[in-house]
């Protein structure tokens, strides 16, 4: 029940400011839709290989919203520590408004599963570890179609215990695209 709150006060002010914003140019689907998504590397002690995918739906010219997938290789390869490898994977809900052309708000609900290491016994578990960020953006439009996207995110549910990032702050970037 504590989620589903949440939610509804993360999601409800941009559902609220979309009421009344401009047509989309077309009707049709493919006016509508747009792809994007992110790809994060990173090799060296920590290897972090990330893929999330996502498609959204633009209702009017300022307010679209989408869901993705998340997929995350991630390997710790430290000196005086048993070497660490896992999979990561979930998904998300998001919600965004544009301020400007360029400027936008953006919510987000994410759930992850990942494994735990219990250094006492040895063993690994998995849990399911939601966030809920808000945040904005900027977009830089590339040709007609497309654009590139830098977000700050603020994870309201952050725990530093079970969190895969490491502070309650995220950034993304990454490229969207229309057909």
């Amino acid at each position: 029940m504590k989620k589903l709150t949440l939610l509804l006060v993360v999601f409800i002010p941009i559902l609220l400011f979309a009421q009344g914003s401009e047509e989309v140019q077309g009707n049709d689907l493919k006016d509508r839709i747009y792809f994007g998504g992110n790809l994060g590397l990173q090799f060296g002690t920590i290897t972090n290989i990330e893929v999330s995918p996502l498609v959204g739906y633009r209702f009017n010219n300022n307010f679209s919203a989408g869901l993705g997938v998340t997929y995350i290789y991630f390997k710790t390869n430290y000196n005086n520590f048993p070497d660490f490898e896992t999979n990561i994977y979930g998904y998300r809900f998001f919600a965004r408004y544009n301020l400007t052309q360029q400027f936008y708000a953006i919510t987000e609900y994410e759930n992850l599963s990942l494994e735990f290491f219990n250094s006492i016994d040895g063993s690994v578990s998995r849990q399911w570890v939601p966030g809920a960020f808000v945040g904005g953006g900027y977009f830089q439009p590339i040709g007609r179609n497309a654009g590139f996207n830098i977000a700050a995110l603020y994870n309201v549910l952050y725990d530093e215990l079970k969190s895969p990032y490491n502070s309650p702050w995220v950034f993304r970037i990454g490229i969207t695209a229309g057909f």
